[in-house]
């Protein structure tokens, strides 16, 4: 009877691994194809320029008054909705890279953040006047030095973290229990992209209707922390050793350490995403130089 049971059971996961699969790969495919990525690019041109000219339009009084109200009247602000829309893609990235690595999925966040600091710096922009003039706007220049700096930073020591990662989020993992493996954390990323979609639409209903609008990157970064702690979860099932449990916990830190800097005040923000990348290559140095020899024997 448990044998049975047993059999039934584990025939229902296969259907669901295998219907996360079948889902989560079209959808990956498409998005990767050249042809999708040159239309993405394109449209960012296209909405650049747009901006630019209804903004344009705005200043010189043509709008109408609903659609005025709804628009800016710095041209920088343009720059700002550039950033907006390069993030929305990295995090679709970030959604597809999920079931290829964990350490992987985490350098994209770190990606993530530093270009969010550089659309920070950015925004500031709005401060000064047109054409551009430095003379009373100190204040607004150091925080963009702040985010840019830290940007930079984070850019650096991610190429590190890349240079010493290596992968072995499936080590042990051969066969019909890898096919599992990845097919949970496909199943995973299905639901990130839901919430990405519904968080994102929520957020443009808002701003149509004249409600007040949400910060969609810091909501997804909190959903993120969740969908962290689920793939450790996940992993416990497949990968139950210590040493695969404590870096994946460590690789979830990581991320909650990436959405305070989103929430901490101008020059914290910077230091505490620093902070995150540099725990995360600390963490990564002491995995490979502890444990992946170990892994490797046990191969």
């Amino acid at each position: 009877m448990d044998t049975g049971l047993a059999q039934v059971r584990e025939g229902f996961m296969d259907r669901i691994y295998r219907f996360g699969t079948y889902t989560f790969d079209p959808l990956h495919h498409i998005w990767e194809h050249d042809r999708t990525q040159r239309a993405v690019a394109g449209g960012l041109v296209l909405v650049f320029i747009l901006g630019l000219l209804a903004i344009e339009l705005n200043r010189q009084g043509v709008l109408p008054p609903e659609l005025a109200a709804a628009t800016p009247t710095s041209h920088y602000m343009a720059i700002n909705l550039a950033f907006t829309l390069v993030l929305v893609l990295e995090v679709i990235g970030l959604i597809f890279t999920l079931p290829c690595s964990i350490s992987r999925a985490l350098g994209k966040q770190f990606e993530i953040l530093a270009l969010i600091l550089l659309r920070s710096s950015f925004k500031e922009l709005a401060e000064f006047p047109e054409p551009i003039l430095l003379k009373g706007h100190m204040d607004a220049l150091l925080r963009i030095v702040s985010d840019a700096s830290g940007a930079l930073i984070i850019f650096a020591v991610l190429g590190v973290y890349i240079l010493i990662n290596r992968q072995l989020d499936d080590e042990g993992r051969r066969g019909e229990a890898l096919f599992r493996f990845v097919a949970a954390k496909k199943l995973v990323a299905l639901c990130l992209l839901g919430i990405f979609v519904f968080l994102g639409v929520k957020n443009v209903y808002f701003f149509a209707t004249g409600q007040p609008t949400f910060e969609f990157f810091h909501a997804f970064f909190t959903v993120l922390i969740f969908s962290d702690i689920l793939l450790v979860l996940v992993s416990q099932r497949f990968l139950p050793q210590f040493r695969a449990v404590f870096r994946n916990s460590g690789f979830a830190l990581a991320t909650l350490l990436i959405r305070l800097a989103l929430t901490a005040p101008k020059f914290y923000d910077a230091l505490i995403g620093i902070g995150a990348v540099v725990y995360a290559v600390l963490l990564t140095l002491v995995y490979n130089a502890f444990f992946a020899r170990y892994s490797k024997k046990v191969k």
